[in-house]
């Protein structure tokens, strides 16, 4: 089968994302910032999210569990967009031409539905994309086999026929045993690369 489509991961493949980005400015001691993020603001606390649970319940019983912290863990919603401190380098010129070659475009993203909210208008480059699979919609996460098919399915691919674009690994080997051509994203140049080498890219 022929690749003819790209399908991208969003968090640190087309923007870079981490909690510590926001946390850097509420918590100046790294000790006490390293032990929040371990503790508290987790990402096991955080893909609850993405996998479909109502932000608020999540920090209504994580501030009970540590009401010292209520504030910061309010302020993970209220300034959430903070963990996003902009696009990764280089990705988006590719994406730029990859739809200007008319190439097909798609992403599958494990995202809560709130902070996508929040996040897409944000988010220009999401325009290009033909449709995306949010985790938080369909209460699926990745690596879960299942996100895998229902996007297949939805972006009416066969396969053998889509390159998956994510920075996790975990992610890759299931999308491949899904179907998906796995692409494990480290930065721009060596992306650009593997599209060339599906002939996407001149």
């Amino acid at each position: 089968m022929t690749v003819r489509a790209a399908v991208f991961d969003v968090g640190n493949v087309l923007y870079r994302w981490d909690p510590r980005f926001l946390f850097e400015k509420l918590i100046p001691d790294p000790q006490e910032r390293d032990w929040f993020l371990k503790k508290v603001v987790t990402m096991d606390w955080h893909v609850q999210h993405d996998a479909g649970r109502p932000l608020a319940a999540m920090v209504a019983e994580r501030s009970a569990e540590f009401p010292r912290y209520a504030g910061h863990i309010q302020a993970y919603v209220d300034r959430w967009l903070e963990t996003i401190p902009g696009p990764v380098p280089g990705v988006h010129a590719l994406v730029e031409e990859l739809a200007e070659r008319g190439v097909p475009l798609f992403a599958i993203t494990n995202f809560g539905t709130e902070f996508w909210q929040l996040f897409r208008p944000t988010a220009p480059v999401i325009g290009h994309f033909d449709d995306i699979v949010i985790s938080g919609h369909e209460k699926l996460i990745k690596p879960d086999p299942a996100i895998y098919s229902l996007a297949l399915g939805r972006f009416g691919l066969e396969p053998g026929t889509a390159l998956f674009i994510d920075d996790r690994e975990e992610n890759i080997i299931v999308g491949e045993q899904e179907g998906f051509v796995g692409h494990h994203f480290t930065d721009a140049e060596t992306l650009a690369t593997a599209l060339r080498g599906h002939g996407l890219l001149g």
